[in-house]
């Protein structure tokens, strides 16, 4: 890592990121607004602590975005009537980087040991 990496961070993924924000920003409605909405989701519960992971994420939903609109494929059509089962769908494709996601496993973890000590 270079030394303005560690004071400023990751050029590569801000320059990602300004281009996907630009990719969503040139999405004609309701495909932006759509696109706009599940963001919000997916920062909020996605793999943020994974860079990486994050701008994989967002550039796959920019893709996707962007291809619904040049098909005129309905944003229903797309994200189906339950938006949050597609998002958690959408999200599951990139690992369990999430705060949401080590607490779910470490749920897991907690009741297969007690099941283990109990029988």
């Amino acid at each position: 890592m270079a030394w303005y990496e560690k004071i400023i961070g990751d050029l590569s993924a801000k320059k990602q990121w300004r281009e996907y924000r630009q990719r969503v920003h040139a999405l004609p409605e309701p495909y932006r607004q759509t696109a706009a909405a599940l963001e919000r989701y997916l920062l909020n519960l996605g793999p943020t602590e994974n860079t990486d992971g994050l701008i994989r994420m967002v550039s796959d939903l920019a893709d996707l975005f962007e291809q619904a609109a040049a098909a005129q494929t309905p944003v229903r059509d797309l994200v189906g009537e339950d938006p949050v089962a597609f998002a958690e769908e959408f999200m599951a494709n990139y690992g369990d980087g999430s705060w949401i996601g080590r607490e779910r496993a470490r749920l897991t973890r907690a009741i297969d040991e007690a099941a283990r000590r109990q029988g």
